[in-house]
């Protein structure tokens, strides 16, 4: 091959062109706590297990071991420890197995479009609804076209069960609090915390509530997940929530 014609072949090869990376990219700031402890967190848990997979450099853990405090306490801290040290903060249960390598783009990218992320939610709020998929004390499910998102269940892939709720990327005025994702600057402007008297159940539903009030946008996105928990919906907890939620919010 002459000279010509090496020159003829080059030009029909297509040339990558790589985007130059930013100086210093987003990182993203697992928030979880767990009843585990340091040693059995990765082994043990779900969450753990999944996030000994994703050792990127733009990937943290801010981790409470042996957690006996509500997680209120837990999101709180994070959140204003992010004052100095700014973030996108995954407020996650240990409980979830994530599945997907390109979460991060996914979650970047999703954040251009809502403030507030979460895997399912409604589109709706009625007056005195006990969580984000029902719409009274006897846990009656809302109609399909207000649910948005797809969560799996179970303990092993695949899921023993896929919940499709609705199609992922809608805005809602609820999420599911098993996994919420924001800016820390969103939440700092915006003075948005999670409110410490609720230890547990409906912490996720107060803090729609305040985003909403706030006009912080709040919408579902697709994320390959298992969540290994259905819930617990009706216990005693759950229902001393419900009463000091409805005495807050009055409806």
């Amino acid at each position: 091959m002459n000279r010509k014609q090496r020159r003829a072949q080059a030009k029909s090869i297509p040339r990558i062109v790589e985007r130059p990376l930013p100086a210093r990219a987003e990182r993203i700031r697992f928030v979880v706590a767990t009843r585990e402890s340091r040693e059995s967190f990765a082994t043990k848990t779900a969450m753990g297990r999944s996030l000994s997979l994703y050792r990127y450099d733009f990937v943290e853990m801010r981790l409470s071991f042996e957690n006996k405090r509500g997680l209120p306490e837990i999101y709180n801290a994070a959140i204003e420890e992010a004052r100095t040290d700014p973030a996108i903060l995954v407020f996650v249960h240990d409980d979830v197995h994530l599945l997907d390598y390109f979460f991060a783009d996914r979650v970047v990218r999703s954040l251009e479009k809502f403030q507030l992320l979460g895997l399912a939610g409604n589109k709706r709020r009625v007056p005195r609804q006990p969580s984000w998929a029902f719409v009274d004390d006897r846990l009656t499910w809302d109609l399909p076209e207000n649910l948005s998102g797809v969560v799996g269940h179970g303990t092993t892939f695949p899921p023993s069960n896929l919940s499709v709720f609705g199609l992922p990327g809608q805005e809602v005025k609820l999420l599911d609090g098993l996994m919420l994702i924001a800016r820390s600057k969103t939440l700092i402007d915006n003075d948005l915390r999670f409110d410490e008297a609720f230890a547990f159940h409906f912490y996720d539903m107060d803090f729609c509530r305040q985003a909403e009030a706030k006009r912080v946008s709040m919408g579902t996105f697709a994320l390959p997940v298992i969540h290994e928990s259905g819930g617990n919906f009706g216990s005693e907890g759950w229902r001393k929530g419900y009463q000091s939620y409805l005495e807050k919010w009055k409806s």
